[in-house]
């Protein structure tokens, strides 16, 4: 395929995205895809995410896939990887639009509905996306409303699967870390159904659900989180049955929390079937073409963290096991967290 590199619509620790235009129309692309391109010697990240969406295919709630090929461009040999443009922007970009901050409960309801079958199709196929979060949910358009899809599978990971250890390893994004990865870097489907919730309460109440003060580190975060029985907060003016989903979500033991298949079943989510697309259910994965993200914050992870603040005594360390809190430490940066054209076209070939 001949293709033309437009404006760059988001970037991430790998390198850029940007607009795709294919320079003929009618070749089975869409006139426009995003591109996710990096050099092609440190491409294996990417290469893992198209071989993951290759897997997941056949799901309306995952970005789509257009597959992948090599270019060079300013001498440099660089890996593409095409993915459905995503013309609403993302979930938190919605949220953040002035006069918004916060969701009508309707469309919660229906986002989250969207998620869920996505997150279904993900488990259900034996993978986990280990970084649910607003930035990563991109709206499309729909025929009658836009469709939420789940996007960036940049950290998804088989099921189950150990990975090498390394020292300092960071999965994940902090404010939507479950209790279980926090303490003993456990990530499983389970870890997705609480970033999950930690979407649906930001979406309702317009601000994440760990509320933090400016002055507040990484540190005091996950001991939050990692430490004891607080969860999340639930916003006041949440309905009865919102708060009861959440409640489902934020169950501090993995193996009681609900699955999204469950979630799926609840009075929540249960009653949008008039809202939701008509071509909602996820097929098996028997096409080429899957799923992928397009917009990505400015993370980086998995990192190494060589600089670390001390544990603080008052957050109740005499809690936690010398395992758990060497672990903390190892989690946290002093590093404060952050939360933000080409005008040139490149014919490529």
């Amino acid at each position: 395929m001949e293709w033309v590199r437009g404006e760059v619509v988001g970037r991430g620790s790998f390198g850029t995205v940007n607009l795709a235009i294919p320079r003929k129309q009618g070749t089975g692309f869409p006139q426009f895809m995003a591109v996710k391109s990096c050099g092609s010697s440190h491409s294996a990240s990417l290469m893992t995410e198209k071989s993951i969406l290759e897997e997941l295919s056949g799901c309306p709630q995952i970005i789509r896939c257009f597959g992948s090929d090599f270019s060079i461009e300013n001498g440099e040999k660089l890996y593409n990887l095409f993915l459905e443009y995503a013309s609403g922007g993302n979930l938190a970009e919605k949220i953040k639009n002035p006069g918004c901050r916060s969701l009508p409960e309707s469309e919660v309801r229906r986002y989250t509905k969207s998620v869920l079958r996505g997150l279904q199709h993900i488990h259900k196929n034996g993978f986990v996306h280990c970084d649910i979060k607003l930035q990563n949910i991109l709206l499309c358009s729909g025929n009658r409303n836009d469709v939420a899809k789940i996007a960036d599978f940049g950290l998804a990971k088989k099921a189950g699967e150990k990975r090498e250890k390394v020292r300092f390893e960071v999965r994940g994004t902090p404010l939507y870390m479950a209790p279980e990865t926090v303490s003993a870097g456990e990530i499983e489907a389970p870890a997705d159904v609480w970033g999950l919730g930690c979407l649906v309460a930001e979406m309702v109440a317009g601000a994440p659900a760990w509320r933090c003060s400016p002055s507040d580190d990484v540190c005091k975060l996950l001991m939050r989180i990692g430490v004891g029985e607080e969860i999340p907060e639930i916003p006041g003016d949440f309905s009865e049955e919102g708060k009861d989903f959440l409640g489902k979500c934020f169950l501090k033991d993995p193996t009681k929390r609900w699955t999204a298949e469950m979630l799926l079943n609840h009075p929540f989510v249960v009653d949008q079937d008039d809202t939701v697309p008509l071509d909602d259910t996820c097929e098996a994965s028997t096409t080429r073409s899957p799923a992928g993200p397009f917009d990505f914050p400015d993370w980086e992870s998995p990192c190494s963290i060589t600089s670390l603040p001390s544990l603080d005594k008052s957050w109740g360390s005499n809690r936690l096991s010398s395992t758990s809190a060497e672990r903390l430490q190892r989690l946290v940066t002093e590093r404060r967290p952050d939360w933000s054209v080409w005008d040139s076209w490149v014919t490529v070939r």
